[in-house]
């Protein structure tokens, strides 16, 4: 919210306490435009002097306040930016360079914690105020890859696990967020503030999370790159959990190369999350897969029986997937279709039941992991300690907006009577693992002797992610300009309207990201869909208004 922002007076403050370092560029200086900039063009930037790391926060700081009164994106900003990002500045002055991201802002959604100013909320005001030992280990990595953490991104309250009748975007502490490519638009959850934030420009890019669908779908209908990582790829440690079965952390930005260099980052085993220890080592430079003819040769399957309920307002999606797969054999892959899914049908079944298999490993996963998390704080002001807890606390605090969002979810779990150490839960978690492995994904790439799935991102997370395996959503069109409105049924959210974006997605098995990398590569740069629709609201601001003021 803004009353959490920069107020009037430090924006003043902002401007008059920090001087530029470096040198004022020629008037002749083209600056590049925030909205598309990516990575590679900023760092440029920064090794000739045409601007500094501060200039970077500030504009991006002034970008943020913007247009934060309509979309809701950001839930607090770093009150150290500046300082840090003036550090990194006289670090790449003594010659001093951490990596390729060396002074880069970015936004980290608001459950990744880190041990600073700022809170680590997961968007409820049960956690304001609580403290954490120390940075999670992926806020760690991008300060140790000299990455300037801007501010927190809004997002779904509890990473969308507490109500059946909320909306996505939406949080207690941080309000709705609303996309920023048709008023009032539905921005998918829950990395809904890292989705929107990335799409027009208030960093580079942002870190989201997942469990199941929520970096694939927000990043598909706000025009990004999502990367969601096989689980143990990146840290958990000290990201509020739901499940440490299917819970991942990746990147959201504008392009596969902007994505490609952030998962470098923070990729790797962390002794605090045992399931990172099982990768193949060396990390891989994701950079390195960034291969025009990557497609060249490969076997890529269309299960398409994974592509259901169809209806007339799903054929915009068909006809732009249709046209993807020209691209695909035009680049020289042997696309194999109808590689279907052996057990869809049963997951299917699954998936829609009151209390399917899914249902009870992210519960009892929950219940376990959560109470985890919250043993690890430092200071717990709400003294909560376990999801009773959490939930009495949001039952009994009138911001949380309770009744009128429920906690079904909470409920649901707490209900079940059993935590992730159960037989039974052994059993749900044998199942969600057939129907995303042999049932599912590894299965078809078995079977038809695949590299790679492609699917619709509306079609993508479901599988995938009850077998914890990695996928790579790129952009692939958007609804026509005369599309009919479509809102959601509780909160009217725009979900399907004009311009509003979708994406592909590239599946593979575990540790399979670089291939998947190339693969996306390949696409986006034969296609340039990102450029092809510009978001209805975008900030004003750009470099030259904070370096030629």
């Amino acid at each position: 919210m803004v009353s959490r922002l920069l107020t009037g007076l430090a924006l003043l403050l902002f401007y008059f306490t920090y001087v530029r370092t470096s040198p004022v560029p020629c008037a002749s200086s083209v600056y590049p435009d925030l909205l598309t900039v990516d990575v590679e063009t900023l760092v440029a930037g920064l090794e000739s002097g045409a601007w500094t790391s501060v200039d970077l926060v500030k504009a991006y700081t002034l970008r943020i306040h913007e247009v934060q009164s309509v979309l809701n994106t950001v839930t607090e900003i770093n009150p150290d930016a500046i300082s840090i990002a003036a550090a990194l500045d006289a670090e790449r002055a003594n010659g001093t360079i951490r990596g390729p991201l060396h002074g880069i802002p970015l936004l980290i959604k608001n459950n990744i914690a880190t041990m600073d100013k700022m809170n680590n909320t997961a968007g409820s005001y049960a956690l304001l105020g609580a403290k954490v030992p120390r940075d999670s280990t992926v806020a760690a990595k991008l300060r140790a890859a000299g990455v300037v953490i801007l501010g927190k991104s809004n997002l779904s309250q509890w990473a969308n696990f507490r109500s059946s009748n909320s909306s996505s975007g939406w949080s207690a502490y941080g309000g709705q967020v609303t996309g920023a490519y048709y008023p009032n638009m539905d921005p998918s959850g829950s990395s809904s503030g890292s989705g929107v934030a990335s799409s027009i420009g208030l960093a580079l890019a942002a870190l989201g999370t997942e469990t199941d669908g929520s970096i694939l779908s927000p990043s598909s209908v706000n025009n990004l790159v999502g990367i969601k990582p096989t689980v143990g790829l990146t840290s958990r440690s000290l990201v509020i959990p739901i499940s440490e079965h299917q819970d991942t952390v990746g990147p959201m930005a504008r392009t596969v190369t902007d994505a490609a260099y952030i998962l470098s980052a923070i990729a790797g085993p962390d002794e605090n999350d045992n399931y990172t220890l099982a990768q193949p080592l060396p990390v891989p430079d994701y950079t390195q897969a960034l291969n025009f003819s990557s497609l060249r040769g490969a076997r890529i399957g269309i299960p398409r029986n994974g592509i259901y309920g169809i209806d007339s307002s799903t054929q915009p999606i068909l006809d732009a997937f249709e046209s993807a797969i020209s691209v695909i054999k035009a680049a020289g892959a042997t696309v194999v279709d109808n590689t279907n899914f052996s057990a869809f049908n049963a997951y299917y079944a699954d998936a829609i039941a009151p209390l399917g298999n899914e249902s009870i490993v992210l519960d009892a996963d929950f219940i376990s992991n959560l109470a985890h998390y919250l043993d690890q704080l430092t200071a717990n002001p709400n003294d909560v300690h376990s999801l009773a807890d959490i939930a009495r606390f949001t039952h009994t605090f009138a911001r949380e907006d309770y009744p009128e969002r429920d906690t079904a979810v909470w409920d649901q779990a707490l209900s079940l009577g059993y935590n992730n150490t159960d037989a039974r839960f052994w059993d749900a978690y044998q199942a969600t693992s057939f129907f995303g492995g042999q049932g599912g994904v590894l299965g078809a790439l078995e079977a038809f002797h695949l590299d790679a799935l492609i699917l619709p991102t509306d079609f993508a997370p479901g599988l995938p992610a009850y077998a914890g395996l990695p996928v790579v959503t790129v952009p692939m069109g958007f609804y026509p300009s005369n599309a009919s409105v479509v809102r959601s049924a509780n909160w009217n959210l725009v979900e399907i309207g004009p311009n509003i974006p979708f994406g592909l997605s590239f599946l593979g098995p575990k540790w399979s990201e670089e291939m998947l990398i190339g693969f996306a590569y390949a696409f986006e740069q034969r296609t340039h869909i990102r450029e092809k629709v510009k978001p209805y609201i975008q900030p004003n601001t750009q470099l030259s208004d904070v370096i030629l003021a």
